[in-house]
């Protein structure tokens, strides 16, 4: 048991697979994937998209490949990335062989939407011939007819079922190295069919509440949905659905990842709603703070406090803290602890020096430390 045995998650055990060069399930960390919304066929525009979304720290990026343009186009896009690449195929079995031998670290289809058995089997013979895992997606969007007319609606047992249907479709080729989505826009549907889907299969879980709406929606639907699944311990790569660039995407999963102490990447900021006590414009700060900051990659933690009612007890948990003063002067507080006082005119420039600073000091000591090691 833990110090803070109340923040323990407990991890479903699933089996591991490689998507690419990032492994998934297991004791894999969980991954964060993203969708490009660039004309695949546009090599260039889709590249430069993937670019901004490794910047934000994604694992894995998703492209569309709905016709031969954008497989032809894959290749250059595979070796331009650096990061694992999903080709997403629908209904064309064509498109998953071409993107197989395009260099694709894993094919999203629905095998029962491929069409028949021989098919099945050639995209599968494709997947292992080189190298590629697959992502099976159930959408209660797109639940098959049968399963439809049995169950009169989307429900949870109908997505299970539909998953389970494609996963045999895939055993009975003596295929494993796949990982399944049932998603929903309803997050009680799809809280429940991951749920259920846990509990019958042992492979890896891709989360998500597809569909989730814009910025702030999406993010709040999101948060529910996949937070309370991680929370459950279920989840092994996610990825948040968002009417939003795809790099905000990424950047609200790390959020849900560190808010549950799951995964550390940039600076987490504690800061407070403001109120009338606040000595500084607490709203504006964090803002630019936030937008300043996006470049930090090592796991520090800012708390940005108006006031001195609760400042000081935010910033001893923090690596830095700030808390509003009288007068335009405010309190620096570094490692929990009382340092300095800044004036307003300088305060964001000076926190923003702090945060490189003690991310630049965190880095040199992981090299010292790890030193060694990479030595022998």
């Amino acid at each position: 048991m833990s110090v803070r045995p109340w923040r323990d998650i407990a991890r479903r055990k699933s089996r591991q697979i490689m998507v690419g060069n990032v492994p998934v399930g297991g004791d894999a960390p969980i991954s964060v994937q993203t969708m490009t919304n660039t004309l695949t066929s546009d090599a260039k525009a889709t590249i430069d998209q993937i670019r901004r979304c490794e910047d934000a720290g994604v694992d894995i990026i998703r492209v569309s490949c709905p016709d031969e343009e954008s497989t032809a186009a894959l290749k250059q896009i595979v070796r331009a990335a650096k990061v694992p690449i999903v080709a997403d195929i629908h209904f064309h079995y064509k498109r998953a062989l071409e993107a197989a031998d395009a260099g694709a670290a894993c094919l999203r289809i629905n095998p029962g939407n491929i069409g028949s058995e021989a098919r099945v089997k050639e995209v599968v013979d494709a997947a292992k011939a080189n190298g590629c895992a697959i992502r099976i997606g159930v959408n209660a969007g797109s639940l098959e007819k049968d399963l439809l007319e049995k169950y009169g609606e989307p429900c949870p047992e109908a997505l299970v079922e539909s998953a389970l249907d494609h996963i045999k479709l895939l055993q009975d080729q003596d295929f494993h190295d796949y990982k399944v989505a049932v998603k929903a826009s309803d997050v009680f549907l799809a809280v429940s069919a991951y749920m259920g889907l846990a509990e019958a299969v042992d492979c890896p879980l891709h989360l998500g509440i597809t569909e989730a709406g814009g910025l702030i929606g999406g993010t709040v639907k999101s948060a529910i949905g996949i937070g309370n699944l991680l929370w459950a311990g279920i989840g092994d790569t996610i990825r948040v659905s968002l009417s939003a660039e795809p790099e905000e995407e990424v950047r609200v999963g790390y959020e849900i990842l560190k808010s549950l102490g799951i995964r550390t990447r940039g600076v987490r900021v504690v800061s407070c709603p403001s109120c009338a006590r606040q000595g500084f414009d607490v709203i504006r700060t964090v803002q630019a703070l936030e937008e300043r900051l996006q470049h930090i990659h090592t796991p520090i933690s800012l708390s940005v406090l108006g006031c001195v009612v609760n400042g000081p007890g935010e910033a001893r948990e923090t690596d830095i803290g700030i808390t509003g003063g009288g007068q335009g002067k405010h309190m620096v507080y570094l490692s929990g602890v009382t340092d300095h006082h800044v004036q307003d005119a300088d305060m964001i420039e000076h926190i923003v020096k702090l945060v490189e600073e003690k991310a630049a000091e965190i880095e040199a000591a992981n090299a010292e430390a790890s030193g060694p090691i990479a030595a022998e």
